[in-house]
């Protein structure tokens, strides 16, 4: 009986070091590219962490990420890319589509796991979802293609609207498939939808000082890393025009928005540690296809409605997912 339960003993020590050391003898370097401020990145970069212990890797013993932040600023990125290939990191997290285009225009060489809201293949990133070829794969929401949904979320909120202006970067790889669609879902919604641009943080005045002249009663603001490193700005705007306002990033009703449809960032990158996982095991990002977040969420913060004077239509509130008192 003693001999039987030393060779299951034995037989049990590898699997439980393997669960503990999923790397043994190597310490990853995880290069965080990211569009963000560090302050703004931190949701997402906790979550990544926290995907990677549930997976058994323990940072400083498995694992360091070295990160970089562009700030918002979207020429910066290129710059933050070269940086970290030539910190001869062993993988690359990219967030947006510009940063992921930037990884992947530094490196054809280091894997590479994406984080974004944008389309990764109309963005020339990767070959197709299924697969994705290269070295680059990871967690895509196809955020452009819920305008047209969030834009029906506030048409209902705000029963009898007729134009919702719409913020955008004109600069962004984010606007032209809006652009493109924007004809087609203003016919379908009965909505017009007048623009309103912004570059950088210095046109934000400009662009709502236009505002009134658009006769708008409530507004659409795109994804955009700019806006998002801007969220407390802008929501400080749009609360000056008293319009009720839908988002594509959780963060702007944390900090005080009226509506949110969409993927949470943080969800998303939980979802990339499971690409990471794999790929500092051993797996190709080129056989890893390109997934979407498990879940959409509606999230409206009724402490901003009651402000604005809206009675959100309570068919919606019993959709919401969460609701903001």
């Amino acid at each position: 009986m003693l001999r039987w339960l030393l060779v299951a003993l034995v037989l049990a020590a590898p699997l439980t070091s393997a669960a503990q050391d999923p790397k043994p003898g190597k310490v990853a370097r995880i290069g965080r590219l990211s569009p963000l401020s560090a302050e703004t990145d931190g949701p997402n970069l906790a979550a990544f962490r926290k995907g990677l212990r549930e997976r058994g890797w323990v940072e400083g013993r498995h694992f360091t990420i070295e990160a970089r932040f562009a700030d918002g600023k979207a020429d910066r990125l290129p710059q933050v890319a070269a940086d970290l290939v030539r910190q001869g990191v062993d993988m690359i997290l990219a967030g947006s589509n510009p940063g992921a285009l930037a990884a992947r225009r530094a490196t054809t060489t280091i894997p590479i796991v994406m984080v974004t809201t944008g389309d990764p293949v109309a963005g020339g990133i990767v070959s197709s979802l299924a697969r994705p070829g290269g070295n680059v794969t990871g967690v895509t929401a196809l955020g452009q293609a819920l305008n047209a949904k969030r834009l029906e979320l506030i048409k209902e909120a705000v029963p009898g609207v007729t134009r919702v202006a719409v913020l955008l970067n004109p600069a962004s790889p984010y606007t032209p498939p809006f652009l493109a669609e924007r004809a087609g879902t203003a016919r379908a919604l009965g909505l017009q939808l007048p623009l309103l641009e912004a570059r950088d943080a210095g046109a934000f005045d400009a662009a709502f000082a236009a505002l009134p002249t658009e006769h708008a009663g409530a507004l659409l603001v795109q994804n955009d890393p700019l806006f998002l490193s801007h969220r407390r700005r802008l929501i400080e705007l749009v609360a000056k025009t008293r319009l009720p306002a839908v988002y594509g990033e959780r963060a702007f009703v944390d900090a005080g928005g009226l509506m949110f449809y969409g993927a949470g960032l943080v969800d998303m990158y939980e979802q990339a540690a499971i690409y990471a996982d794999k790929i500092l095991k051993g797996a190709r990002p080129a056989d890893l296809p390109v997934e979407q977040p498990t879940k959409l969420e509606l999230v409206i913060n009724l402490r901003a409605a009651r402000t604005l004077g809206l009675t959100i239509p309570p068919s919606l509130l019993a959709r919401a997912d969460e609701i903001v008192e």
